[in-house]
Protein backbone atom coordinates (compact mmCIF):
# COMPACT_ATOMS: atom_id res chain seq x y z
CA UNK A 1 0.00 0.00 0.00
CA UNK A 2 1.36 3.19 -1.23
CA UNK A 3 1.91 5.79 1.84
CA UNK A 4 -0.82 7.80 1.98
CA UNK A 5 1.30 11.08 4.00
CA UNK A 6 4.41 11.48 1.44
CA UNK A 7 6.60 13.39 3.75
CA UNK A 8 6.71 14.61 7.60
CA UNK A 9 4.53 16.67 8.41
CA UNK A 10 4.76 19.59 11.44
CA UNK A 11 1.07 20.17 12.36
CA UNK A 12 -0.04 23.44 14.70
CA UNK A 13 -3.70 24.10 15.99
CA UNK A 14 -3.56 27.45 16.98
CA UNK A 15 -6.13 27.92 20.20
CA UNK A 16 -7.58 31.63 20.01
CA UNK A 17 -10.69 33.52 21.81
CA UNK A 18 -12.27 35.84 19.38
CA UNK A 19 -13.26 39.06 20.85
CA UNK A 20 -15.71 41.61 19.40
CA UNK A 21 -13.62 43.83 17.06
CA UNK A 22 -12.55 42.11 14.30
CA UNK A 23 -9.43 44.00 13.63
CA UNK A 24 -8.14 43.13 16.78
CA UNK A 25 -9.09 39.23 16.28
CA UNK A 26 -7.39 38.99 12.74
CA UNK A 27 -4.28 41.00 14.39
CA UNK A 28 -3.91 38.41 17.06
CA UNK A 29 -4.37 35.98 14.61
CA UNK A 30 -1.09 37.03 12.37
CA UNK A 31 0.71 37.06 15.23
CA UNK A 32 -0.11 33.60 16.07
CA UNK A 33 0.37 32.39 12.91
CA UNK A 34 4.10 34.10 12.79
CA UNK A 35 4.81 32.79 16.18
CA UNK A 36 3.68 28.99 14.72
CA UNK A 37 5.45 29.38 11.75
CA UNK A 38 8.31 30.41 13.34
CA UNK A 39 8.55 26.78 14.97
CA UNK A 40 8.24 25.42 11.86
CA UNK A 41 4.94 24.43 11.54
CA UNK A 42 3.90 23.78 7.57
CA UNK A 43 0.20 23.69 8.23
CA UNK A 44 -1.40 25.61 10.48
CA UNK A 45 -4.96 25.24 12.06
CA UNK A 46 -7.60 27.73 13.11
CA UNK A 47 -10.60 27.40 15.25
CA UNK A 48 -14.06 27.71 13.89
CA UNK A 49 -14.90 31.26 14.08
CA UNK A 50 -11.81 32.76 14.52
CA UNK A 51 -12.34 36.38 13.07
CA UNK A 52 -15.92 36.69 15.37
CA UNK A 53 -17.46 35.75 18.36
CA UNK A 54 -19.42 32.50 17.64
CA UNK A 55 -23.48 32.57 17.99
CA UNK A 56 -26.35 33.13 16.40
CA UNK A 57 -26.87 36.71 17.09
CA UNK A 58 -23.49 37.50 15.46
CA UNK A 59 -22.72 35.86 12.22
CA UNK A 60 -24.36 38.79 10.23
CA UNK A 61 -23.25 41.30 11.58
CA UNK A 62 -19.57 39.92 11.26
CA UNK A 63 -20.15 37.91 8.12
CA UNK A 64 -18.17 38.40 4.85
CA UNK A 65 -18.50 38.27 0.73
CA UNK A 66 -16.50 35.62 -0.28
CA UNK A 67 -17.60 34.80 -4.00
CA UNK A 68 -17.34 35.85 -7.04
CA UNK A 69 -13.21 34.93 -5.37
CA UNK A 70 -11.47 36.40 -5.01
CA UNK A 71 -13.43 38.66 -3.35
CA UNK A 72 -12.66 42.67 -2.60
CA UNK A 73 -10.44 43.53 0.52
CA UNK A 74 -13.91 45.50 1.47
CA UNK A 75 -15.86 42.17 1.11
CA UNK A 76 -13.50 39.95 2.74
CA UNK A 77 -10.72 41.19 5.08
CA UNK A 78 -10.43 37.58 6.53
CA UNK A 79 -9.49 35.92 3.25
CA UNK A 80 -6.89 38.73 2.38
CA UNK A 81 -5.12 38.47 5.88
CA UNK A 82 -4.96 34.64 5.53
CA UNK A 83 -3.34 35.10 1.75
CA UNK A 84 -1.17 37.02 2.86
CA UNK A 85 -0.03 35.03 5.93
CA UNK A 86 0.15 32.04 4.03
CA UNK A 87 2.07 33.70 1.59
CA UNK A 88 4.45 35.28 4.29
CA UNK A 89 4.99 32.03 6.56
CA UNK A 90 4.72 29.85 2.61
CA UNK A 91 2.59 27.37 4.76
CA UNK A 92 -0.76 25.73 4.39
CA UNK A 93 -3.16 27.90 6.88
CA UNK A 94 -6.80 26.54 7.76
CA UNK A 95 -8.32 29.77 8.55
CA UNK A 96 -10.91 27.82 11.29
CA UNK A 97 -14.35 28.82 9.97
CA UNK A 98 -15.75 32.78 9.39
CA UNK A 99 -19.33 33.67 8.82
CA UNK A 100 -20.31 34.12 5.10
CA UNK A 101 -23.13 35.82 3.60
CA UNK A 102 -23.61 35.10 -0.06
CA UNK A 103 -25.39 37.54 -2.07
CA UNK A 104 -26.42 35.49 -5.01
CA UNK A 105 -29.14 33.70 -2.57
CA UNK A 106 -28.89 35.93 0.23
CA UNK A 107 -27.99 33.17 2.93
CA UNK A 108 -25.37 32.86 5.72
CA UNK A 109 -22.98 30.26 6.16
CA UNK A 110 -19.87 28.80 8.38
CA UNK A 111 -17.05 28.37 6.01
CA UNK A 112 -13.42 27.26 6.51
CA UNK A 113 -11.34 28.57 3.73
CA UNK A 114 -7.99 26.75 3.03
CA UNK A 115 -4.53 28.92 1.66
CA UNK A 116 -1.69 27.61 0.17
CA UNK A 117 1.88 28.39 0.83
CA UNK A 118 1.84 31.27 -2.44
CA UNK A 119 -1.45 32.71 -1.10
CA UNK A 120 -3.83 30.92 -3.51
CA UNK A 121 -7.12 29.89 -2.24
CA UNK A 122 -6.88 26.32 -2.12
CA UNK A 123 -10.31 24.77 -1.40
CA UNK A 124 -13.50 26.02 1.14
CA UNK A 125 -16.00 24.34 3.01
CA UNK A 126 -19.47 25.16 3.98
CA UNK A 127 -20.22 23.27 7.51
CA UNK A 128 -22.40 20.64 6.23
CA UNK A 129 -24.23 19.58 9.23
CA UNK A 130 -25.80 22.32 11.60
CA UNK A 131 -25.33 22.51 15.15
CA UNK A 132 -29.31 22.33 16.36
CA UNK A 133 -29.39 20.58 19.72
CA UNK A 134 -31.48 20.88 23.05
CA UNK A 135 -29.93 19.53 26.09
CA UNK A 136 -32.59 20.03 28.92
CA UNK A 137 -31.38 22.26 31.67
CA UNK A 138 -27.84 22.40 29.80
CA UNK A 139 -27.85 23.98 26.29
CA UNK A 140 -30.06 24.54 23.11
CA UNK A 141 -28.38 26.11 20.20
CA UNK A 142 -29.70 26.46 16.54
CA UNK A 143 -27.31 27.44 14.06
CA UNK A 144 -30.11 26.70 11.49
CA UNK A 145 -32.22 29.78 12.75
CA UNK A 146 -29.36 31.81 11.03
CA UNK A 147 -27.31 29.79 8.75
CA UNK A 148 -27.79 27.23 5.78
CA UNK A 149 -25.78 23.88 5.27
CA UNK A 150 -23.04 23.23 2.82
CA UNK A 151 -23.69 20.75 0.08
CA UNK A 152 -20.51 18.79 -0.07
CA UNK A 153 -17.50 16.77 1.58
CA UNK A 154 -14.18 18.62 0.73
CA UNK A 155 -11.18 16.86 0.16
CA UNK A 156 -7.77 18.46 -0.93
CA UNK A 157 -4.30 17.61 -2.23
CA UNK A 158 -1.61 19.70 -0.47
CA UNK A 159 1.65 18.79 -2.19
CA UNK A 160 3.78 17.11 -1.48
CA UNK A 161 2.30 15.45 1.53
CA UNK A 162 -0.86 14.28 0.44
CA UNK A 163 -4.66 14.77 0.81
CA UNK A 164 -6.83 16.20 3.83
CA UNK A 165 -10.11 16.36 4.50
CA UNK A 166 -11.69 19.48 5.47
CA UNK A 167 -15.06 19.43 8.16
CA UNK A 168 -16.22 21.98 10.62
CA UNK A 169 -17.58 20.90 14.35
CA UNK A 170 -20.83 19.07 14.40
CA UNK A 171 -19.77 17.38 10.27
CA UNK A 172 -17.59 15.25 13.03
CA UNK A 173 -20.61 13.51 14.65
CA UNK A 174 -21.30 12.27 11.15
CA UNK A 175 -18.63 9.33 10.79
CA UNK A 176 -19.82 9.04 6.80
CA UNK A 177 -17.82 12.19 5.75
CA UNK A 178 -14.41 10.68 7.75
CA UNK A 179 -15.38 6.95 6.03
CA UNK A 180 -15.23 8.66 2.57
CA UNK A 181 -12.43 10.80 3.34
CA UNK A 182 -10.17 8.13 4.43
CA UNK A 183 -11.52 5.20 1.64
CA UNK A 184 -10.56 8.35 -0.66
CA UNK A 185 -7.07 8.23 0.75
CA UNK A 186 -6.69 11.14 2.84
CA UNK A 187 -4.63 11.26 5.47
CA UNK A 188 -5.94 13.68 7.85
CA UNK A 189 -8.90 14.75 8.97
CA UNK A 190 -9.07 18.65 10.36
CA UNK A 191 -11.73 19.98 12.42
CA UNK A 192 -11.56 23.21 13.34
CA UNK A 193 -14.30 23.02 15.94
CA UNK A 194 -16.91 25.22 19.22
CA UNK A 195 -17.75 22.51 21.05
CA UNK A 196 -19.17 23.70 24.27
CA UNK A 197 -18.67 22.99 28.05
CA UNK A 198 -21.32 20.45 28.28
CA UNK A 199 -20.58 18.37 24.56
CA UNK A 200 -16.89 19.25 25.42
CA UNK A 201 -16.28 17.05 27.86
CA UNK A 202 -18.70 14.41 26.75
CA UNK A 203 -17.72 13.80 23.41
CA UNK A 204 -14.84 16.02 22.22
CA UNK A 205 -11.77 13.88 22.73
CA UNK A 206 -13.67 10.51 22.12
CA UNK A 207 -15.45 11.96 18.55
CA UNK A 208 -11.17 12.63 17.58
CA UNK A 209 -10.59 9.45 18.76
CA UNK A 210 -13.42 7.52 16.92
CA UNK A 211 -12.64 8.82 13.77
CA UNK A 212 -9.46 8.19 14.24
CA UNK A 213 -9.73 4.80 15.32
CA UNK A 214 -12.76 3.79 12.84
CA UNK A 215 -10.62 5.33 9.33
CA UNK A 216 -6.94 4.47 10.96
CA UNK A 217 -5.86 8.20 9.94
CA UNK A 218 -4.87 11.26 12.16
CA UNK A 219 -7.24 13.34 13.19
CA UNK A 220 -6.86 17.42 14.16
CA UNK A 221 -9.95 19.51 16.19
CA UNK A 222 -8.74 22.91 16.96
CA UNK A 223 -11.24 25.17 19.55
CA UNK A 224 -11.28 28.77 19.98
CA UNK A 225 -9.63 29.11 23.49
CA UNK A 226 -12.23 29.65 26.75
CA UNK A 227 -13.31 32.58 27.41
CA UNK A 228 -15.63 32.44 30.36
CA UNK A 229 -16.66 36.17 29.95
CA UNK A 230 -18.32 35.74 26.17
CA UNK A 231 -21.85 34.37 25.73
CA UNK A 232 -20.62 31.18 24.68
CA UNK A 233 -18.09 29.25 26.06
CA UNK A 234 -16.09 27.05 24.34
CA UNK A 235 -14.45 24.05 25.19
CA UNK A 236 -10.67 24.43 24.30
CA UNK A 237 -8.17 20.97 24.51
CA UNK A 238 -7.76 21.06 20.82
CA UNK A 239 -5.96 17.89 19.87
CA UNK A 240 -4.47 15.89 17.59
CA UNK A 241 -4.88 12.03 17.36
CA UNK A 242 -2.64 9.39 15.60
CA UNK A 243 -4.19 6.55 13.39
CA UNK A 244 -4.15 4.41 16.40
CA UNK A 245 -6.77 6.47 17.76
CA UNK A 246 -3.38 7.64 20.44
CA UNK A 247 -3.46 11.27 21.64
CA UNK A 248 -0.20 13.16 20.35
CA UNK A 249 -1.03 16.31 22.12
CA UNK A 250 -3.87 18.48 23.36
CA UNK A 251 -3.93 22.06 24.70
CA UNK A 252 -5.50 23.00 27.80
CA UNK A 253 -8.13 25.63 28.37
CA UNK A 254 -6.65 28.74 27.48
CA UNK A 255 -4.96 30.65 24.26
CA UNK A 256 -2.24 28.32 23.08
CA UNK A 257 -0.75 26.66 19.72
CA UNK A 258 -0.18 22.97 20.28
CA UNK A 259 2.13 20.60 17.69
CA UNK A 260 2.09 17.39 16.24
CA UNK A 261 4.72 15.66 13.99
CA UNK A 262 2.90 13.74 11.73
CA UNK A 263 4.80 10.67 10.40
CA UNK A 264 5.09 8.84 7.23
CA UNK A 265 4.23 5.39 7.59
CA UNK A 266 2.14 5.57 10.85
CA UNK A 267 -1.09 4.84 8.78
CA UNK A 268 -0.21 2.00 6.90
CA UNK A 269 2.22 0.54 10.10
CA UNK A 270 -1.30 0.47 12.08
CA UNK A 271 -3.27 -0.76 9.40
CA UNK A 272 -0.66 -3.55 8.68
CA UNK A 273 -1.48 -4.11 12.91
CA UNK A 274 -5.41 -4.44 12.41
CA UNK A 275 -5.81 -5.14 8.93
CA UNK A 276 -9.54 -3.15 8.45
CA UNK A 277 -9.15 -2.57 4.81
CA UNK A 278 -8.83 -6.46 3.67
CA UNK A 279 -11.54 -7.38 6.34
CA UNK A 280 -14.52 -4.88 5.08
CA UNK A 281 -17.96 -7.39 4.20
CA UNK A 282 -19.34 -5.30 1.08
CA UNK A 283 -20.80 -8.25 -0.05
CA UNK A 284 -22.98 -7.61 3.54
CA UNK A 285 -23.18 -4.10 3.51
CA UNK A 286 -22.32 -0.87 1.32
CA UNK A 287 -19.18 1.01 0.59
CA UNK A 288 -21.12 4.54 1.65
CA UNK A 289 -17.73 5.93 -0.36
CA UNK A 290 -19.07 4.35 -3.67
CA UNK A 291 -22.30 6.21 -3.31
CA UNK A 292 -23.72 9.67 -4.44
CA UNK A 293 -21.20 11.51 -2.93
CA UNK A 294 -21.32 15.45 -3.33
CA UNK A 295 -17.79 17.27 -4.29
CA UNK A 296 -19.35 20.56 -5.41
CA UNK A 297 -22.02 22.74 -4.31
Amino acid sequence: MAGLLKKPLKLALVQLAAGADKATNLSRTRSKVLEASRAGASLIVLPECFNSPYGCQFFPSYAETLLPSPPSQTQSPTFHALSALAAETRAYILGGSIPEYAPASQKYYNTSLLFAPDGTLLATHRKVHLFDIDIPGKITFRESDVLSPGNKLTLVDLPPYGKIAMAICYDIRFPELATIAARKGCFLLLYPGAFNLTTGALHWALQARARAMDNQVYVALCSPARDMQASYNAWGHSMVVDPNAAVLVEAGEGEEIVYADLEEGRIEETRKGIPLYTQRRFDVYPDVSKGDVKYDE
